[in-house]
């Protein structure tokens, strides 16, 4: 590994633990001059376009923002959370809300597969992680491989947290990026409770790369800004709403 590639690591591990830091701390933290720092954010933003990941988005660049609704829906699903779970944190900027909230004084045992996960969680005391492996994709943290798919589906799961970048009455819960699908799915068969977390501008999109139907989810942890229609589907379908 290139001195570069090293401290472009090093930058991703010190945004993912604990969020985008002035540009002036990462680079005194890396002795480095603050144009440096920008130039690496700058080619970490880009990701890698072979991996047919869509629009150009980054994780990273997101949590940057702040966001009020997806930080109450993270103090939300994070409730949901009880001593002794095993749970499984699925990628994306509103289940990463969620970590902050998590009660430090639970014995938990996490699934992830995100290195914002795992870099967040790794030291907090009660706290066991399981971390699948893989090739590792910038935009959304996250780490995906056959081999990890296969762990994920030897675990078993109490609560599994999801994402989606769409969600939709009729063509289902989707997300932006084709590797994501078999993943969801693997957390999706390994978990009794399935708990979507989405903030209510994602209701009526459709994207690329379909996980799941409305109907395989038991709960989903919005905001209130979602319409009363969806309300009522939602509730036609079974699932379980809670507002935040």
């Amino acid at each position: 590994m290139t001195k570069k590639e090293q401290r472009q690591s090093l930058l991703l591990q010190m945004i993912s633990a604990q969020g985008m830091l002035p540009i002036r701390t990462l680079a005194s933290r890396l002795a480095v001059s603050e144009m440096t720092v920008r130039r690496d954010l700058a080619e970490l933003e880009l990701g890698h376009p072979s991996d047919g990941e869509e629009g150009g988005y980054s994780l990273l660049q997101e949590l940057e923002k702040a966001n009020a609704q997806k930080e109450q829906i993270g103090r939300a699903a994070a409730a949901l959370i009880e001593p002794r779970d095993v749970i499984a944190i699925d990628t994306g900027s509103t289940t990463a809300k969620i970590l902050s909230h998590i009660p430090t004084n639970y014995d938990l045992t996490v699934l992830c597969y995100n290195a914002n996960v795992l870099f967040a969680l790794r030291n907090r005391p009660g706290i066991r992680l399981l971390m699948c492996g893989g090739v590792y994709h910038p935009n959304t943290e996250m780490l995906e491989s056959a081999e990890g798919v296969s762990f994920i589906r030897r675990i078993r799961v109490n609560k599994a947290f999801l994402s989606a970048a769409g969600i939709h009455q009729t063509l289902g819960v989707t997300c932006a990026n084709p590797y994501e699908v078999a993943v969801k799915e693997a957390v999706l068969q390994s978990s009794s409770q399935k708990i979507l977390v989405a903030d209510s501008g994602k209701f009526g999109q459709v994207r690329s790369s379909h996980f799941c139907d409305l109907s395989q989810l038991d709960t989903i942890v919005t905001d209130t800004q979602l319409s009363p229609q969806w309300q009522a589907d939602l509730v036609e379908a079974g699932v379980s709403l809670r507002l935040a």
